[in-house]
């Protein structure tokens, strides 16, 4: 149960976020935003890796890994970041961060087909509670 803790602070950070994201996106093209937040991360990522001596075991990951972890990335903190500092900055927090915590329906949809994980009834009933969750913030 360990990674509970860590799904806890996932929510907690990932609920706070979006906040200081809309504050700091108000006079800032979404593009640029995109841009500062990745630069500062990378920094701190870079940072942390140097004095944890990561690196060093870099030499060790296989190119598939590398290149799956690569796509992730391009989705995830590319493409979908972008799109979402657009919606941020154009729409209300309110209405947005909600609607953007859908992802996971896609996700059981991409598991299922790719990864061979069954369709279950909890699973039916999560994404229903999704798409009523939807309708209910979009209102």
């Amino acid at each position: 149960m360990v990674y509970f803790t860590f799904v806890i602070l996932t929510i907690i950070f990932w609920g706070i976020a979006p906040v200081f994201g809309k504050i700091g996106i108000q006079n800032v093209d979404p593009l640029l935003g995109l841009s500062i937040r990745s630069f500062i991360v990378s920094i701190i990522l870079l940072a942390t890796c140097l004095l944890t001596g990561k690196f060093a075991s870099f030499s060790q990951v296989a190119i598939k890994d590398v290149l799956f972890i690569g796509a992730e990335g391009l989705f995830a903190s590319l493409l979908g970041q972008f799109a979402y500092y657009h919606a941020l900055k154009l729409g209300a927090i309110s209405k947005v961060a909600p609607m953007l915590a859908t992802y996971p329906a896609i996700t059981v949809f991409v598991a299922i087909l790719f990864l061979g994980e069954k369709f279950t009834w909890n699973k039916f009933i999560g994404l229903m509670t999704i798409i009523v969750g939807v309708i209910l913030v979009k209102r």
